[in-house]
């Protein structure tokens, strides 16, 4: 592969599993699979990430791009209204988001984010 160039694949990547914090968890027993592909060891990642049904608090601190892959997802900034995300869609969410993200179907993503 190229030194400059990033092909979102996780073979021989290894999973990482787990699951929001108890406390944050609103809904659900949701759990999470990352495979993280990119870590240049500045702050910068990016890799695939997926999550089962559920729902829990959010806090952004860092800058994330995503792209769903499968799934329906429901994310809601407080004080806002609430954001239908399906396969296809593509967005950013800035550093001060703060809400929930409801996973209604099984969710997959490749993302990228600089904390």
């Amino acid at each position: 592969m190229a030194e400059h160039f990033l092909k979102f694949d996780k073979d021989g990547i290894a999973v990482e599993t787990g699951a929001p914090a108890k406390e944050k968890i609103k809904s659900g027993r949701p759990t999470n699979k990352t495979w993280n592909i990119e870590d240049d060891g500045n702050g910068l990642y990016a890799g695939i990430w997926e999550s089962t049904a559920g729902e829990w608090e959010i806090d952004y601190t860092e800058w994330e791009f995503l792209h769903i892959l499968e799934g329906v997802s429901v994310l809601t900034e407080e004080g806002c209204e609430p954001v239908k995300l399906v396969a296809g869609d593509s967005f950013v969410i800035r550093p001060g988001f703060k809400g929930r993200w409801k996973v209604v179907e099984p969710t997959k993503k490749h993302y990228v984010i600089k904390v």
